[in-house]
């Protein structure tokens, strides 16, 4: 059954892709349409419909926003030199609400299938509220839109009316609610880093996060579930309160000097002992320390496993100490070229697959923690904050691309994020044993499989073999094509070593997964780090 969608989807895809070759977001736009599909076909219901109307809609709103941004009649500064990006963007949330709602349908979850359902509609509410904005703010008023666009709204609404409850409504609303407030504070505060698609998908997804967290902390009497799945919520939130709190409060004074930098550093424990600590200790039951403490030295692997994961730390701090060393002394050039950067990928695959084969709990913690430092010194850097702010800026500087048009350096950032989403995200509660049967037990390794091997062997073999472009972009076919090849063989190489994983004869599905992400790394203008393992995750899933 599985083999005869294979053919179907992929069948599909090649048809109408090749049809539109001239304009890239045909093909990003034809490339999701396909995932949609294959979604679609294994999923069936009201939901994987409503999905389809989506997308058609998402397709015609993305190119109100395309005008409105190369026109600059956008309300916000975004990132230059993209698209929109609203169509992989806005499908993101609603297909993997219908792949988790599946795989816990077939483990009989009921709660956590209600849950993934919740997932499903907010992501379709949040979609079209970004394309009533677009609609709001075009000018004249594109009626066909408005009409395509009505038509999908009112499907999404009535499903929404027939399969949910009126808490489960109000919880949508309330993370609607909570994304307009973030998207006003964040696209003010931080021009031209994001895209409207990205903002959809990063800003969204920090809403379901927070909305989940205060939930959650109102029902303590209802809280369950593996403690470790509490860290990321609340890492989330302090970092988000950090921000916002400095952010604003220097807008009116002086963030250089050491008054600020001490009040900075301050603040800063206060919430994390303070506020962070006593909220966290409220979900595992214990002081958070004490159970990190416990957590670690639960083994002598876990703890042979940091000392791997510190070591390589000193590895990826050598590399950009040696490379601003180049520059300084004027052997390089100014900005550290693209197979430099794909070493930091490296570093990442080497760090992942040891804790993805031996011990996927302390990945998550130590990945959690990782986000968290990352975090905090970005804002070093952002603020200037002393003694580190000033060092921060002249180290990070020289691994900037276009990307980082903004005045945040988010690159590291989303390349952590990217290969830890899968990990997060793991369907642990519907899974048997903590391993899922066929493609799924690839799940967990979206994120390097997709950045970690293919981005990265598509990078390095694009720019420096690559001969033959695909029409309307700088990547090149044999990018793609060793970029599929060599995913294909890391597959091989975890199938070797990780006795969990059974593929139970689903070898098409991986492969034609696998393609669909590739030509879709090859023609998205889009954050590829987050969209690539989150597409591959939801696929897998299936």
């Amino acid at each position: 059954m599985k083999t005869h969608q294979t053919r179907q989807c992929f069948s599909s895809l090649l048809l109408s892709s090749f049809a539109m070759l001239v304009n890239p977001v045909y093909v990003e736009s034809t490339v999701v349409l396909a995932v949609v599909l294959c979604v679609h076909m294994a999923v069936w219901n009201q939901h994987s419909w409503c999905s389809i109307a989506l997308v058609i809609q998402a397709f015609y709103v993305q190119h109100k926003w395309d005008r409105l941004l190369r026109s600059g009649g956008a309300v916000f500064q975004f990132r230059p030199a993209a698209n929109s990006g609203i169509v992989p963007a806005s499908m993101v949330m609603p297909l993997l609400g219908l792949a988790l709602r599946e795989k816990c349908s077939a483990s009989g979850n009921v709660y956590f299938e209600r849950f993934s359902m919740v997932v499903t509609i907010t992501g379709m509410m949040l979609a079209l509220f970004l394309s009533l904005i677009a609609l709001g703010i075009t000018r004249p008023v594109p009626t066909n839109t408005c009409v395509i666009a009505g038509m999908a709204g009112s499907a999404i609404l009535y499903t929404t009316k027939q399969t949910l409850t009126v808490s489960e409504v109000i919880e949508v609303l309330e993370v609607l609610l909570i994304f307009v407030y973030l998207c006003l504070i964040v696209l003010y505060l931080l021009p031209r880093c994001f895209t409207p698609g990205e903002a959809l998908l990063i800003v969204g997804g920090i809403s379901f996060i927070v909305n989940q967290l205060i939930k959650r902390s109102l029902n303590l009497a209802e809280v369950k579930g593996d403690p470790v799945n509490y860290f990321l919520p609340v890492i989330v939130v302090g970092s988000l309160l950090l921000g916002v709190f400095f952010a604003l409060l220097f807008c009116f004074m002086e963030s250089e000097t050491w008054v600020s930098s001490l009040f900075f550093h301050m603040m800063t424990a206060v919430l994390g002992l303070g506020i962070l600590m006593p909220w966290l200790s409220l979900f595992i039951g214990r002081h958070p320390f004490m159970w990190l403490l416990d957590f670690v030295t639960f083994n002598d692997r876990r703890l042979c496993l940091l000392g791997y994961w510190v070591f390589l730390a000193v590895v990826a701090t050598i590399v950009v100490l040696h490379q601003n060393y180049q520059r300084q002394s004027g052997s390089k050039k100014h900005q550290a070229s693209t197979v430099v950067r794909k070493y930091f990928h490296l570093i990442v695959v080497a760090t992942y697959v040891p804790g993805l084969i031996y011990d996927r709990q302390l990945l998550h913690v130590a990945s959690v923690g990782c986000l968290a430092v990352f975090l905090f010194l970005e804002y070093v850097r952002y603020f200037r904050i002393r003694p580190l702010g000033q060092l921060l800026r002249q180290l990070l500087t020289l691994f900037l691309d276009e990307r980082d048009s903004g005045p945040l350096i988010l690159t590291h950032i989303y390349l952590l994020v990217g290969m830890s989403l899968p990990i997060w995200l793991f369907p642990g509660p519907c899974a048997p044993k903590g391993i899922l049967p066929g493609a799924g037990g690839l799940v967990p390794y979206a994120g390097v499989l997709a950045v970690g091997v293919g981005d990265t062997v598509a990078s390095v073999f694009g720019s420096t073999m690559g001969e033959i472009r695909w029409p309307g972009t700088k990547k090149t076919m044999e990018g793609t094509a060793t970029s599929v090849f060599a995913q294909i063989i890391a597959v091989a190489m975890f199938l070797i070593f990780d006795g969990s994983i059974n593929l139970n004869s689903t070898y098409s599905w991986i492969v034609g997964s696998i393609t669909l992400v590739a030509m879709l790394e090859a023609y998205t203008s889009q954050i590829d780090n987050l969209l690539l393992p989150l597409y591959l995750f939801i696929l897998l899933l299936l």
